[in-house]
């Protein structure tokens, strides 16, 4: 199996692996104890390659499927012997992501369509939610879409804020109501909006807090039949944020928006000031949703398209 498809950019590639230095050297060094004064993967080897799986956030049903690949390799292969444990593990993560990252997108690109195409994203406050749409918004216009935001977090004056500061930033228009306003009803008014102005794509930001699902889930819910007024399909794409560096609790954040509604792709930031890469793997195979984008670093530009050829490179290089 080959995964070394170079098809990042040589400065997207640098930002890449210099974005997973700490997952991945942190990961290295556990997994050279593991194997420490070993030359072939048997039951102990296995067992220490689980703790540093689950240890680097990857976990505990994704680690334990690994594990299974790996000891289906040992039994058919009889040696393994522990330098090989490095290219298996690659083959196994990247044919993980396989599964549930089927495209291998390189750019930010959105369907051919008649209507504008609308993304609905939401998570938690904190996780980067309000930046990510402005990096996006930024991508997009870049690739020569016209873009329209909406500020549906309307439970937060600075949500509003922040957003109007990345419109901005990337010089594209914004639909915003007073903070408190109902967010159906400015989703509705962004909507009207682009296709007014015959935009290409809507980012809609929603309210990001989770303390109570089943409200989370009727504004969800109604923001989204309002919206399908204007645009019969929207939102086309429902995106969850997930805050990378927080390891496990990014998990358990998946765990509740997928409850509260449906989502369709993921995107993983703060991956640069972290040593948790390895959420990334976990949550794609735990949830079955593609993780579209990764954060990698502060900059405009460090929103990037996952590639899991790339990703895993990065990881293992």
């Amino acid at each position: 199996m080959s995964f070394l498809k170079k098809i990042f950019s040589k400065e997207k590639k640098e930002t890449l692996d210099k974005g997973l230095e700490k997952s991945k050297k942190s990961f290295f060094d556990k997994l050279s104890k593991a194997v420490a004064g070993k030359s072939k993967v048997d039951a102990e080897v296995l067992d220490n390659l689980e703790e540093v799986l689950v240890t680097s956030d990857v976990g505990v049903a994704t680690t334990l499927k690994i594990i299974d690949r790996i000891e289906e390799r040992v039994a058919k292969d009889k040696y393994l012997g522990t330098d090989e444990l490095n290219k298996i593990l690659r083959e196994e993560i990247a044919g993980l992501l396989s599964e549930t990252n089927i495209g291998d997108a390189t750019t930010f690109t959105i369907p051919e369509q008649k209507d504008p195409y609308v993304i609905m994203v939401v998570g938690v406050n904190g996780v980067g939610k309000t930046t990510s749409i402005g990096k996006l918004a930024h991508q997009f216009k870049k690739a020569g879409k016209k873009v329209v935001l909406g500020a549906a977090d309307t439970f937060r004056a600075a949500a509003i804020d922040q957003l109007q500061i990345w419109a901005d930033r990337t010089d594209v228009p914004i639909v915003k109501q007073k903070m408190g306003s109902d967010p159906a009803s400015v989703a509705f008014d962004t909507l009207q909006s682009a296709v007014t102005q015959n935009a290409d794509v809507v980012i809609i930001d929603t309210a990001g807090r989770l303390h109570n699902k089943v409200n989370l889930m009727n504004e969800l819910t109604k923001v989204k039949r309002v919206m399908q007024k204007v645009i019969p399909n929207a939102p086309h794409e429902v995106l969850l944020v997930l805050d990378g560096s927080t390891g496990q609790n990014a998990f358990e954040q998946a765990k509740q928006f997928t409850a509260a509604t449906e989502v369709t792709s993921l995107a993983v930031t703060k991956l640069d000031g972290t040593a948790k890469g390895g959420v990334v793997i976990g949550i794609s195979d735990q949830f079955q949703i593609p993780v579209k984008y990764i954060g990698v670093g502060e900059g405009i530009e460090d929103l990037q398209v996952f590639n899991k050829y790339e990703f895993v490179d990065s990881f293992f290089k």
